[in-house]
């Protein structure tokens, strides 16, 4: 699960948001503070591939210098904690929740 990890980091720091769709179901169900800032009225929570796809792009485009250092990854049952540092120096976690080879449920965590 640490190459998913390095695979997912590589894929945002390329801006790649198909990349890291590529290992989404299409019905996924996303969360992210951030999330609640970009997509009036989500109240923080994104459905299904086509939604996840319109908040990442929207996002990007206001973060032209998004970066990620991987500093961690903690494996759980059908569970992938990606534990990363962002462009701002923030430490972030995105807690993927798998069904299979894809995912289903991911939530972004950000340090208070």
């Amino acid at each position: 699960m640490s190459d998913f990890a390095q695979i997912w980091v590589d894929a945002w720091n390329r801006h790649d948001v198909e990349a890291v769709l590529a290992h989404f179901h299409d019905d996924v169900v996303f969360s992210s503070p951030v999330a609640g800032r970009v997509v009036p009225g989500s109240g923080g929570v994104v459905r299904g591939k086509a939604a996840l796809r319109e908040y990442w792009t929207s996002a990007l485009a206001q973060l032209p210098d998004l970066h990620f250092d991987l500093v961690a990854v903690y494996r759980g049952v059908s569970t992938l904690v990606i534990n990363y540092r962002n462009q701002r120096g923030q430490l972030v976690n995105e807690v993927l929740i798998f069904d299979g080879e894809l995912v289903c449920e991911g939530h972004g965590t950000y340090l208070e």
